[in-house]
């Protein structure tokens, strides 16, 4: 066979070539000739070409106007070909509506469903809107809901018509939920695991008490995952376990049945094939004995305890495998931790991805690796959590990961960034401030340089606020610079003015000025803060019968001070702990070497301890106390602006703001220079994000200074509520004196609601 005959027979096949373009419908038409050949990409005069075709048609299916879409190419007289598209158009919905709905109009469900009139008719998400309102209903408290629709379709005009079928049913809440087979697991244990709660009281701001299908079957998951945690490994909840009860016609009894099986418990315990440490050392590290109640969540953890005692010396690839051997006769599981153990291994470089405004210093100044350390693990989790604890992050993730070094590993550390700038426009309200209306801007990852990013990535604090009241108005900015001159040394200042009409119905005051501050970690939790402050304050307005002692304060007094405090602080929540301590000291000092107008002394210390009692309702038990006394000296007095000042909401809650201690001739309050405050509290959270609260608080405010007698003491009790909204706990009290003036009283309830959290 020669050369040419052998090319003839494998060259590629000559595509035809289009004389052309033709479009034709299978059923009716909805769009022109001219709107489809813009979507095709043939051309007459070409070798037809199947990727064109292909694009062709890919382009016109999402237009999604069309159900089918095909070409074929017929004989062209010329003996070419025509290509022709063969179309079959889907309906348009010409009309849609809601029959059955009486709760809600026609233009709030339409709101919730994507199918619409005009749009090209879509079977699946006719579906999917059906589901979309009865989940709608379904959080509106309607478990009975049923969605149907139907098309009517006109295949003259290419049109549809659309009509959901809905049968609301009464509303319905949920009174009760009743667990059954449960033996010794409690009742509220079993309902803490739930996100479907009972209706109470709260219900209407939170929701709760509304039967959702799908959160209630993610709630049996975690039933039975609760169950296994406490030894029922053979635990059995099926939907047919559950029942429904209507003991009204509006509300919900929900009847779930267990079928707990053997409760198991661990047998004997033992490590195995472990060379590096001994076994009486990785025993000890385990939290778990024989006898324990068995817990697969708490075996992992164990496991998790001993791969960490590797990784802290670099035995990153260590891992140990649980092997469990049950026996039947006893109920006991016994367990045999057997160790694979790894090489050691080095930090060889440290790479930061996924920061796009945050600068890598930033993030690599809070790890504690660098290039050349043994791999700790513990060491990268905790620079973990301290990335974390910055809030500039919506995810942090860190991993070694491989290298072609043998014994190195290059840590890697992904980062996904959050929004840390947030502006805030309200309104507040207070028992002491009637109406507040505020303005604010804060940026918790502030670059004061980087005008070109928006002031972003640099780690700094930034905040400067407005706000202006019934009795008050200030203004506040404040900027923090954790890290200066890249040492773990923060430096902050903040400019302040603030005039209130509240502290007196006698005088109006206003304070303006700044303070610069640096704070540093001293040793482990404590951590150090020295400042000078400077301030003006003015004294103005004042009627006609103060007090001489107020009188002689009308006009400027200068306030230059300087002071330390130091603070150690474990709570393991800033706004509602529920363990930890914190515990702060300080002085300051006014006048002398650092200037102005007033001198004085002030010595202080405050401390809260948390304890947390019963997991049901995360129960928590809160002692706070505060004492403290301010020293003028130079012959000078302390004004009466400076002082302790007693009662009101962040204090003694019987008793109204500033109505406690030593008053003047005319009856109003002056204030102290020796003070001392106790407080009780106890917390049970109700549900997210309420918590109710019983306290009691005890306290003095004498006149002199270094005077701790307690003969003048008050005390109150009460409860209230704390809800969290707005970023912050708003906190309601009632509050009744026990006792006033060394005697028994009856005196009125003081009624309290502030935001922020008492310390």
């Amino acid at each position: 066979m020669c050369a040419s005959t052998l090319h003839a027979q494998f060259a590629p096949k000559q595509q035809p070539i289009i004389d052309a373009v033709k479009i034709q419908f299978t059923n009716f038409k909805t769009v022109s000739d001219e709107a489809i050949e813009a979507h095709i990409r043939l051309r007459p005069g070409q070798p037809y070409d199947t990727t064109l075709a292909d694009q062709s048609i890919h382009s016109l299916y999402k237009t999604k106007l069309f159900e089918f879409i095909t070409i074929r190419l017929d004989d062209a007289p010329s003996g070419n070909k025509i290509a022709v598209f063969e179309i079959t158009s889907k309906y348009r919905i010409s009309e849609l509506t809601f029959e059955g709905a009486s709760k809600y109009k026609s233009k709030r469900l339409q709101k919730e469903i994507k199918s619409a009139v005009g749009q090209s008719l879509d079977g699946s998400q006719l579906k999917m809107d059906a589901n979309t309102l009865i989940d709608y209903y379904q959080k509106k408290g309607y478990s009975k809901i049923k969605v149907t629709f139907d098309v009517k379709r006109d295949p003259e005009t290419g049109e549809a018509t659309v009509v959901f079928h809905i049968s609301e049913g009464p509303k319905i809440t949920i009174s009760k939920i009743i667990f059954e087979g449960n033996e010794d697991l409690k009742q509220e244990k079993l309902r803490d695991v739930m996100k479907t709660k009972r209706w109470n009281i709260l219900s209407f701001f939170t929701g709760a008490g509304i039967f959702k299908d799908e959160q209630f079957y993610d709630d049996l998951d975690s039933i039975r995952e609760y169950c296994k945690n406490q030894g029922y490994l053979d635990v059995q909840l099926n939907d047919a376990d559950v029942t429904f009860e209507y003991p009204s016609e509006s509300r919900m009894v929900i009847v779930i049945k267990l079928n707990l099986g053997r409760r198991y418990y661990i047998g004997n315990i033992k490590i195995s094939n472990n060379k590096l440490f001994p076994e009486d050392k990785l025993m000890k590290a385990l939290t778990i004995k024989t006898g324990d109640v068995f817990s697969p969540e708490v075996i992992d953890e164990n496991a998790e305890t001993l791969r960490d005692i590797y990784g802290q010396v670099g035995y990153l690839d260590t891992y140990a495998i649980p092997e469990r051997i049950p026996n039947l006769k006893d109920g006991t599981i016994d367990l045999n931790f057997v160790v694979h153990e790894s090489d050691k291994f080095f930090v060889e470089s440290v790479v930061v991805e996924g920061n796009t405004k945050t600068k890598s210093t930033v993030i690599i100044r809070e790890i504690a690796l660098a290039p050349g350390d043994v791999f700790d693990l513990i060491r990268m989790k905790n620079s973990q959590l301290r990335l974390q604890n910055t809030r500039y992050f919506d995810e942090v993730n860190l991993m070694p990961e491989a290298t072609n070094i043998p014994g190195r590993r290059k840590l890697r550390i992904a980062v996904k960034e959050a929004k840390t700038a947030s502006i805030n426009f309200g309104v507040g309200l207070s028992n002491i401030e009637k109406f507040t209306a505020f303005a604010e801007y804060s940026q918790t990852n502030f670059d004061i340089f980087n005008y070109r990013n928006w002031f972003q990535g640099a780690g700094q604090k930034f905040r400067v606020r407005f706000s202006i009241g019934s009795r008050s108005n200030d203004f506040l900015l404040y900027f923090e610079e954790p890290w200066l001159f890249e040492r773990e040394l923060t430096f902050g200042f903040e400019l302040f003015r603030n005039e209130s009409r509240y502290t007196s119905s006698l005088y109006n005051e206003v304070r303006m000025g700044f303070e610069v501050f640096f704070r540093k970690r001293l040793f482990e939790l404590v951590e150090g803060r020295v400042f000078y402050h400077l301030e003006s304050v003015r004294i103005f307005n004042l009627a006609q019968n103060v007090s001489p002692l107020i009188r002689s304060e009308k006009g400027y007094r200068s306030i230059s001070k300087v002071g330390f405090t130091a603070l150690r602080d474990t709570r393991d929540n800033l706004i509602y702990p529920t363990e930890g301590s914190r515990l702060e000291a300080g002085t300051e000092l006014a006048g002398g070497p650092v200037g102005g107008q007033t001198k004085y002394v002030n010595l202080f210390v405050r401390g809260a301890q948390f304890f947390p009692t019963f997991e049901t309702g995360e129960q928590v038990l809160s002692i706070l106390g505060r004492t403290g006394t301010i020293m003028g000296y130079g012959g000078q007095s302390v004004p009466f602006f400076e002082r302790y000042y007693m009662g009101g909401p962040d204090d003694l809650r019987g008793f109204g703001y500033r109505k406690v201690g030593p008053r003047d001739s005319t009856g109003e309050s002056i204030g102290g220079k020796t003070m001392a405050y106790g407080s009780i509290e106890y917390t049970v959270r109700v549900m997210e994000p309420v918590r109710i609260a019983a306290f009691y608080d005890i306290g003095f405010l004498n006149k002199g200074e270094l005077n701790w007698n307690p003969n003048g003491y008050r005390d109150d009790w009460g409860f209230g509520l704390r809800i969290f909204m707005l970023g912050a706990p708003l906190r309601v009290d009632l509050a009744f004196p026990i006792t006033r003036n060394k005697k028994r009283t009856s005196g009125k309830p003081e009624f309290n609601f502030s935001f922020g959290a008492r310390f």
